[in-house]
C-alpha cells in the first residue's frame, strides 16, 4: 500500500492596518511590545499552535501602516480558517483592534511569502506645514513650521526615480560582512509630493524594496530642499556620493505609513495607487473614512 504524503500547509495572508505610536516597531522583540509579537500572541491563542509570521515591511517604532502584509503557514488541523477566513479576521480584530486591525484574510498557495514574494512597496509620508501645530495630526505627521517651497520639493524628487545605489539615504547594517557588504541598490518607480489641503503635504514613494530608514532620510533631505537649505539640484549629487553624512536629517517616524504592498501582475491585491485621502481632521467634521495611518 502506497504511503500518503502529508498535504503541504497552505499559507494565510493578512493585510493589516495599525497605529504604530505605542509599539516598538514591527519586528518581534521579546523585551518590547511589537506588532509581530502581539499578532503572534493572538494567533497562537486562537489557533492553539505556535505561529511564525513573515512580514512585507519591518516598520520602525512609531511608524504606521495601512496595507502591511503578513503571512504564516496554516496548521493542517485548522480547517475553519480555510473554510471561513472572515472568522479569523473578526476574532483578531476583537482582540487587537483598534490599534491593530486585519483588513482582509486570504488563503495563498504553498510557497507564497509576504516578504520574498513582494514586487513593490508603497509608502506615504505626511508633513504638516503650518506655523501652529495641530493636535489631531501630531501622531501621524511631522510638523514643519517653516514655509516649504512645493515646486522645489517636487524638483528634488526627479533624481530619485530609477535604479540607484541609495547608500546616502540608508542606515548602515550592523555586523555586516565588510567583505560582502549588502547591496543598497533599489529601483524607485515613483517619488512625488502632493497637497492634501490646509497645510498637509503628502510624499509618495514606490520601489521594489527599501533599505533601513531610506524613506525617512529622503524626506528629511527633501524638506531641507523645501526650506531652501539645499537646492533641488543637490539631490543628484547626494545620491551619487554614497555618503550618509551628505544627506539631511532622518525625518521623525510618526509621519510615515506603509500604504500597500504589490505582488504579481495578476494579483487581485495590487499596490494601492489611490491618493484620494481625506484630511485626517475631517473625522471630526463628518463620517468619511478616517486617516488610513490609523
Amino acid at each position: 500500500m502506497l504511503a500518503v504524503e502529508p498535504e503541504s500547509p497552505k499559507v494565510v495572508q493578512l493585510v493589516l492596518a495599525y497605529d504604530g505610536s505605542r509599539f516598538h516597531g514591527m519586528a518581534a522583540d521579546p523585551g518590547a511590545r511589537t506588532i509581530t509579537g502581539e499578532l503572534q500572541r493572538v494567533l497562537e491563542l486562537l489557533l492553539r499552535q505556535p505561529i511564525g509570521v513573515s512580514v512585507a515591511g519591518r516598520t520602525d517604532a512609531g511608524v504606521h501602516a495601512r496595507g502591511q502584509v503578513v503571512t504564516f503557514s496554516l496548521p493542517n488541523d485548522c480547517p475553519r480558517v480555510e473554510a471561513d477566513p472572515g472568522w479569523l479576521r473578526h476574532r483578531v480584530n476583537r482582540l487587537l483592534g483598534p490599534e491593530v486591525v486585519v483588513r482582509s484574510v486570504r488563503i495563498r498557495p504553498t510557497g507564497f511569502d509576504a516578504r520574498y514574494s513582494a514586487r513593490a512597496r508603497r509608502y506615504r509620508y505626511t508633513v504638516w506645514n503650518q506655523r501652529i501645530p495641530d493636535p489631531f495630526l501630531d501622531a501621524t505627521s511631522w510638523w514643519v513650521p517653516e514655509p516649504l517651497n512645493l515646486a522645489a520639493l517636487r524638483l528634488g524628487c526627479d533624481p530619485l526615480v530609477g535604479e540607484h545605489d541609495f547608500s546616502s539615504f540608508c542606515r548602515k547594517i550592523k555586523d555586516a560582512d565588510p567583505d560582502r557588504p549588502p547591496s543598497m541598490r533599489r529601483n524607485v518607480r515613483e517619488a512625488r509630493w502632493e497637497e492634501g489641503g490646509d497645510g498637509v503635504l503628502h510624499f509618495w514613494i514606490e520601489a521594489n524594496a527599501f533599505c533601513h530608514q531610506m524613506v525617512r532620510s529622503v524626506v528629511g533631505t527633501l524638506v531641507d530642499v523645501g526650506r531652501g537649505h539645499l537646492r533641488a539640484g543637490d539631490m543628484a549629487g547626494i545620491l551619487r556620493s554614497g555618503d550618509r553624512s551628505a544627506a539631511g536629517r532622518v525625518a521623525p517616524p510618526q509621519g510615515l505609513c506603509l500604504w500597500s504592498v504589490g505582488y504579481s501582475e495578476d494579483d487581485p491585491f495590487p499596490v494601492d495607487r489611490s491618493s484620494d485621502c481625506p484630511n485626517p481632521r475631517d473625522r471630526n467634521r463628518d463620517h468619511r473614512s478616517p486617516n488610513p495611518a490609523v
